[in-house]
């Protein structure tokens, strides 16, 4: 019997789930829920989607010459770091001239990259001490969170790809916690990142105390065996769009699995400066990108709207081998001008901008609403550090992708006055997510010129 195509789907609750053995999956946003908004806000907007943020930090600074572009304005040109970004050019604000003032050494002498870690999303002067008595400020992901969180089952998400002490001696006198760790609830609660993407994997899709989980691993099922005969029923109601959209996300689900399982039986890379943990890809690119895809996919289903990811500890000495660069990333950093270390830094930067264009491309090829994933968020991306060489803190390396729900007038290079805090630029993103905040560690007020 032939289906009919036109069949119209059946009104589904925003909220639901489909539920199996010790499984609670999350739904994509579907044509059968209705407008994109109105579960989220007592004046609902047909065309507006939840909107997104996104903090991702990269560790170092970056090689300046080959990251700022020459002009201002929607004329400017992709710099080689950026080139990598061309296809997102009309989504991207590069901010020249942010400062992280926190990160300043001050009376404090060294320590830069825990400062710059530590007061990259808080605005905040960490406590110099490398005892329990550490002290920073609330990050702007854990303002967020507080204010929305309670609209997703995670209200934030902390992830990473390098495991870092709570406790001791990292950075001059500081402790390891703050080179660590980008995202704090109070002034002394640091909330530690997971690297495992398996366990953020669970954390996103299953509940992690319920014994069934012991039984799934041990039987090696994917998490949409114990959900299945919910989404059979589920698709009964759906129209063929519906169907379709729905089939995707399982797909997407499955395939991560299958990473995640064939990541497990490789063998562990040897490094000098850092094991790799069991159950984690021994390829950093694989890690990288299975991490970004659990951020797609927790975006999609509406799991958190707030997630943190540190890509490497600040001060990290990783080396890049598999890009023809085995020398550490932190040695390298302090270049002395050295032409031939820059052309490595280079490649380093170079190597990170293109897992942040997977992750762009990914977004922006999932339909949402009136757009798509990439166009209903705010991805935050750069480094507490402007010059790895000089360990200055001003003019930061800094670019915000996607279009945060039509709030943001893309594809310009701003160049704001020296000394703007970048604290302006979280308020800003709070703004844009109806957070209201008067201040945020040393934030004047929100960025002008964003929109």
């Amino acid at each position: 019997m032939k289906r009919n195509l036109n069949i119209k789907s059946t009104p589904v609750e925003r909220r639901t789930v489909l539920r199996g053995l010790g499984v609670s999956l999350a739904l994509p946003w579907l044509e059968a829920m209705g407008p994109m908004h109105a579960w989220a806000s007592d004046n609902p907007s047909p065309s507006t989607a939840p909107n997104r943020a996104a903090f991702l930090y990269v560790p170092n600074g970056k090689n300046m010459a080959d990251w700022t572009p020459k002009t201002e304005g929607a004329d400017f040109e992709l710099t080689p770091i950026l080139e990598p970004l061309k296809d997102h050019k009309k989504q991207l604000l590069l901010l020249s001239g942010l400062t992280a003032d926190g990160a300043r050494a001050y009376a404090d002498g060294g320590g830069d990259h825990a400062r710059a870690l530590s007061a990259f999303l808080t605005g905040a002067r960490p406590l110099k001490t490398d005892g329990i008595d550490i002290r920073n400020g609330v990050s702007v992901d854990q303002v967020a969170a507080a204010r929305v969180g309670d609209q997703t089952r995670l209200p934030s998400l902390e992830i990473g790809t390098e495991h870092g002490a709570m406790a001791g001696n990292c950075d001059s006198g500081y402790s390891c916690v703050y080179s660590s760790t980008m995202s704090w609830r109070s002034a002394t609660q640091p909330l530690p990142k997971e690297v495992n993407p398996k366990v953020v994997f669970e954390r996103l899709f299953a509940s992690s105390n319920d014994p069934s989980k012991l039984k799934r691993d041990a039987n090696r099922k994917s998490i949409l065996d114990f959900v299945r005969d919910d989404s059979k029923s589920m698709e009964n109601r759906l129209a063929i769009n519906d169907r379709r959209k729905l089939d995707e996300y399982f797909a997407s689900i499955r395939d991560i699995e299958q990473r995640i399982e064939r990541s497990e039986k490789l063998p562990p890379i040897k490094t000098p400066d850092y094991p790799t943990p069991s159950g984690i890809p021994a390829v950093y690119e694989e890690h990288i990108r299975l991490m970004y895809d659990l951020m797609v996919l927790a975006y999609q289903a509406d799991v958190t709207r707030v997630i943190t990811f540190v890509l490497a500890n600040e001060g990290s000495n990783k080396a890049y081998p598999f890009i023809d660069v085995p020398e550490g990333h932190h040695d390298l950093s302090h270049h002395g001008g050295d032409a031939t270390k820059q052309a490595k830094l280079r490649q380093i930067n170079l190597f990170h901008t293109r897992q942040l264009a997977y992750f762009l491309d990914r977004l922006s090829k999932i339909p949402e609403g009136d757009g798509t994933l990439l166009d209903h968020a705010m991805i935050a991306y750069g480094s507490g550090i402007h010059d790895g060489n000089a360990h200055n803190h001003d003019d930061l390396p800094v670019l915000i992708a996607g279009g945060g729900c039509g709030t943001l007038q893309t594809g310009r290079h701003l160049t704001y006055p020296k000394e703007t805090p970048i604290s302006n630029l979280w308020l800003s993103m709070l703004d844009r997510m109806d957070v209201s905040l008067e201040k945020l560690g040393d934030s004047q007020g929100v960025l002008p010129g964003l929109l």
